[in-house]
């Protein structure tokens, strides 16, 4: 156990800042009915290929997609109104601890149930070598998704957090990752994640010359967290299509407004949240590739604790500077190693200093950023990198936020609000 009074000790002379609530402000463009849109695009397809009498399987990942549920659900209502019969493969490479019954809970955690959707779930491990890369390495696929008369790949096309490319996280990577399952997703990790912005559309584009795609349904959400676009992709279109609307998703994506942070304070990362716990597109803090994310300068990073439905696993968390024996005693090795060996980074399963409580590891990031001058901190605390319209800043912030156009003061500055144990509560997510 921590030792917190000789903690304490090494910043005995911080004062925690007052905090400020604040919004910043994103672009907001929703669509309005979601279920509308997908039925009205399946229609569409559907008078124009028919589907009536065919098993299609449907992906579901593992990220965090805003009504996932209710986007499966409704799809899987419009397919059976159209005489087809679908079903759900869980599609996420390694996560649920790389098992079928973890990954179907995963999606259960979602709300994605055979119950939910009206649909089974066919959950396996197994995969099946559809096509072979120049260089021989061999393209895996679900094998319960082959089985299928076609294949509707459904992801959310954003920007990845490790690499740069035409195509990042979306439908392509629900192709080669997803679709390759554990497998799969070892085989092409093991040329290395620097290589991934040529080898996902490569792995695509070989599974989509050979496997029966109906088509592709992508989902691009804005800063709020809300469905921006929901578009069903013509297959022939699909890699072309996605690779405009990442650009469309990179400017949507949320960011911190500020111009530099002596410490952020994260209360939450997931596997729900981003592929690394927190998202590098909004910390400038990636496994690899660091070079290509750019944002706000950030000298300390602390991680108080983990999402509920990362199930333990708590990759990217070496990522962070500080964090606290809460959030240690969350992680699940199993899927925290089985997901970070997967991918080869050892970095993202490294566990950064862990102090005693929530206010222990503020402190003491705050007592490492500290530089030769005397200044105010400037501390800025987020929920996760997903939820970041309401947020807090130090008092130091407040000419700051009062000058820019897209950032506004909520509330009067308080103070941090530890319970008796030193822990905070998170903050509250902005919808």
């Amino acid at each position: 156990m921590f030792n917190v009074e000789k903690v304490r000790l090494a910043g005995a002379d911080i004062e925690l800042p007052r905090m400020i609530p604040i919004e910043q402000r994103f672009a907001a463009d929703a669509v309005e009915d979601l279920e509308a849109a997908i039925r009205c695009q399946v229609a569409e397809h559907d008078r124009n290929q028919p589907v009536s009498g065919k098993r299609i399987a449907i992906t579901a990942g593992s990220r965090g997609v805003t009504r996932i549920d209710r986007i499966v659900a409704t799809l899987v209502d419009a397919l059976i109104g159209c005489g087809a019969k679908p079903f759900v493969v869980p599609t996420m490479g390694s996560h649920g601890g790389g098992t079928a019954e973890g990954q179907r809970q995963v999606l259960a955690e979602y709300g994605i149930t055979e119950e939910s959707i009206g649909a089974p779930i066919v959950s396996s491990m197994e995969t099946v070598v559809v096509a072979e890369l120049d260089d021989g390495t061999p393209v895996h696929f679900d094998a319960e998704a082959a089985k299928a008369d076609s294949v509707i790949v459904l992801g959310r096309v954003k920007p990845h957090t490790d690499f740069r490319g035409t195509h990042e996280s979306g439908l392509a990577k629900m192709l080669a990752i997803g679709l390759g399952k554990h497998r799969g997703a070892t085989t092409l990790h093991a040329h290395g994640m620097a290589a991934f912005d040529t080898l996902i559309p490569a792995v695509a584009e070989a599974m989509l010359g050979v496997v029966p795609i109906e088509f592709g349904m992508a989902v691009v959400e804005n800063a709020y967290e809300h469905v921006a676009r929901i578009e069903l992709v013509p297959t022939a279109k699909l890699l072309e299509r996605e690779a405009e609307l990442l650009v469309e998703a990179k400017q949507l994506m949320p960011r911190l407004l500020m111009s530099d942070i002596d410490v952020l304070v994260v209360d939450e990362i997931g596997k729900d949240i981003s592929g690394t716990g927190m998202d590098p597109n909004i910390t400038g803090r990636a496994q690899v590739n660091a070079d290509k994310f750019k944002a706000v300068p950030i000298k300390r990073l602390v991680v108080l604790g983990l999402t509920e439905h990362t199930n333990g696993n708590a990759c990217g968390l070496g990522l962070a500077d500080v964090t606290t024996q809460r959030c240690v005693d969350q992680i699940e090795f199993g899927s925290f190693y089985t997901n970070s060996l997967t991918a080869g980074l050892p970095d993202s399963a490294r566990i950064p200093m862990a102090l005693a409580n929530d206010r222990d590891a503020i402190v003491a990031a705050l007592h490492m950023s500290r530089g030769p001058a005397e200044r105010p901190a400037k501390v800025v605390r987020i929920r996760n990198t997903l939820s970041m319209p309401r947020i807090e800043v130090s008092e130091a912030y407040a000419q700051e936020v009062a000058d820019h156009p897209d950032m506004v003061t909520l509330g009067e500055p308080h103070d941090w609000d530890f319970d008796a144990t030193g822990t905070l509560q998170p903050l509250p997510v902005a919808r």
